[in-house]
């Protein structure tokens, strides 16, 4: 990481734009490519088999306008894989390898597009929450048998590893609650001082974190941890967006990146997602509905106070390129 501990990677893009456009979902473009990921290590599977996949996912968003490739290392942990016959070194190198496949995507696309070199891309080391690794749902409910203190142990080897593999920052996303996001701070702090991180949180309404805890509760909990250049959502259903960028936004002045689910739901038992709920949004005020997709909300959001806007579950390029295309409208 930089030496300059007062650095915000965010910043050059922007500074540049009217807001900075995150990825998509990683594992369902895999998905659509073929590839099974019903397993705890999700995408992380991936890794290890077919790295030039994931090289290739990245690299279809950074061609639709994303300014972010977040990594496939959100369900990739030391246990998790060493769980699986990996030695910790080998957990550790393919950890890191998701963060060189990223690189390397990037790479590619500044050769084939030199007019970004002056205002790269960047890359996000992807942080799930503890119930990620516990491939139980809790990611989406919180109630973890492990305490603040557990939560530390549990994350700091994956942070240092991810670290090690110089991302630009940390995409620490779907925290359920305000005690893993406490928990990261503290370790930020402590242990990685010139990191930096966004954190996201999953909510399950409007104003509420999934375990219920008020959004403006767990904001004003971390919003003094300076390692942590912005705070959002992710992983949560469209109509809840608005609302909860203004909850944040009435507790922090830092970026506020968003990227929720494509408005299919997903149940957490049986791994499935069904069709998305009838729900519309007039969002420039016309008085006509539009479809519920990331680009038809994001004028709302925009003038809710979001600065960083992307997908989670079940959206893709074509979701980035709408989202691209709204920007250079914009100006």
């Amino acid at each position: 990481m930089p030496a300059d501990a007062t650095r915000n990677p965010l910043s050059a893009i922007t500074a540049q734009q009217p807001f900075l456009i995150v990825d998509g979902a990683l594992a369902t473009e895999l998905e659509r490519a073929g590839f099974d990921l019903n397993d705890s290590l999700w995408s992380a599977r991936v890794l290890a088999d077919e790295p030039q996949a994931i090289v290739d996912v990245h690299r279809a968003y950074f061609e639709a306008g994303a300014d972010v490739a977040t990594t496939a290392s959100y369900q990739a942990t030391l246990e998790g894989l060493m769980a699986r016959s990996l030695s910790e070194t080998q957990a550790s190198a393919l950890i890191q390898r998701s963060v060189t496949l990223a690189a390397q995507a990037r790479s590619e696309y500044l050769a084939a597009h030199p007019e970004r070199l002056d205002c790269p891309p960047l890359v996000a080391a992807s942080v799930g929450p503890y119930g990620a690794y516990l491939a139980d749902g809790s990611e989406y409910r919180g109630g973890y048998a492990l305490d603040r203190a557990g939560l530390r142990d549990f994350h700091r080897a994956r942070l240092a590893t991810l670290l090690d593999a110089k991302p630009d920052v940390l995409a620490v996303e779907t925290l359920p609650c305000a005690e893993e996001a406490q928990a990261v701070c503290d370790l930020l702090r402590d242990d990685f001082p010139t990191a930096r991180a966004w954190i996201a949180f999953s909510a399950r309404n409007a104003t509420e974190l999934s375990d219920g805890t008020p959004i403006r509760e767990a904001v004003r909990a971390i919003d003094d941890c300076e390692q942590v250049v912005a705070i959002g959502v992710n992983c949560t259903a469209l109509e809840h967006i608005e609302s909860l960028v203004r909850e944040i936004r009435g507790e922090t002045d830092k970026n506020i990146v968003i990227y929720p689910n494509s408005g299919e739901v997903y149940d957490p038992v049986t791994k499935t997602w069904s069709a998305a709920c009838a729900v519309s949004v007039d969002s420039d005020g016309d008085g006509s509905d539009h479809d519920h997709d990331l680009a038809g909300w994001t004028p709302r959001w925009l003038a809710a106070g979001a600065t960083a806007i992307g997908g989670c579950c079940r959206t893709g390029p074509d979701d980035i390129r709408a989202l691209a295309d709204l920007r250079k409208a914009l100006g």
